[in-house]
């Protein structure tokens, strides 16, 4: 009985930890990053919070009465790919940067322009084959006709049809007239799978306090490459890093206080929506 009873206990933990990895893969990562609690890599700042606030002083400050009160710094997540992938007749090897709170891809790190569009595919769960729509409307400019689609991606009408439908439940694209396109503004999806880096990667103490939350799992991002890039990409490595954020906080007049948030890699304010 007591071996049963072994048995069944091993059995229902081994469950338990597969359901936590498909269900919650966010809950994974995080007990791995509680685990590993001694240093963590991230970008290098190149701006000081006092730089910065010198360099922006009349839009923090709008009169003497606004005064700086002290400077804090937090890291946000993101997920480091090495990956290789097929570019026309060769193949390429690239660093993929990739923000684990609003899940868009950096595009280079000194102006730290991102994709637009991503997201989306992640909370749709997009797959493989329904991504295939959505990069043939990227390509071109975001709308194509039917016929278009039939020529770009080289399928049955049938089985384009099952595409569409499904990319249309999960609002990633819609109909208009005989015409499809993305359900996205100004997206940015046609890119190449990989980030210009200019930076490199430091080591900093663990302090609880100081690493923010990532919203999206290892897994996730992973997948969504996965299906985005074809099926020449491969991931080779991945690495969890941070990048350094100023809270520069200035107190009002009436007493009262306002957070801006700094990006320490090229001293550019971030909007706060992209930090929820």
């Amino acid at each position: 009985m007591r071996l049963i009873s072994t048995l069944l206990t091993l059995a229902a933990l081994i469950y338990g930890a597969y359901f936590v990895n498909l269900k919650y893969p966010n809950l994974k990562d995080q007990a791995l990053e509680f685990i590993n609690n001694s240093d963590f890599h991230t970008l290098e700042a190149r701006f000081s919070a006092q730089q910065i606030m010198d360099m922006n002083r009349k839009l923090l400050l709008k009169d003497n009465k606004h005064k700086f009160l002290e400077s804090t710094i937090k890291f946000s997540p993101y997920l480091l790919i090495e990956a290789k992938y097929s570019n026309n007749s060769e193949t390429k090897e690239s660093i993929i940067l990739w923000d684990l709170l609003d899940g868009e891809m950096v595009l280079n790190t000194n102006q730290w322009d991102k994709t637009h569009g991503f997201v989306d595919c992640i909370n749709a769960n997009l797959e493989k084959h329904e991504f295939r729509i959505i990069n043939a409307l990227a390509d071109k400019g975001g709308v194509l006709d039917r016929e278009g689609l039939i020529r770009s991606l080289q399928i049955e009408n049938d089985i384009l049809g099952s595409l569409l439908d499904s990319c249309r439940r999960k609002k990633l694209i819609v109909q208009s007239g005989t015409q499809y396109r993305l359900h996205l503004q100004k997206p940015k999806l046609s890119i190449k799978p990989e980030t210009i880096v200019d930076d490199r990667l430091v080591t900093k103490s663990y302090k609880s306090s100081e690493r923010m939350s990532q919203r999206f799992s290892k897994s996730q991002i992973k997948h969504i490459a996965e299906a985005a890039f074809g099926q020449d990409f491969a991931i080779r490595h991945t690495l969890n890093v941070y990048l350094p954020i100023y809270c520069i906080t200035v107190e009002n007049p009436d007493g009262s206080v306002h957070t801006s948030y700094w990006n320490a890699i090229n001293g550019r304010q971030l909007p706060f929506t992209s930090l929820l």
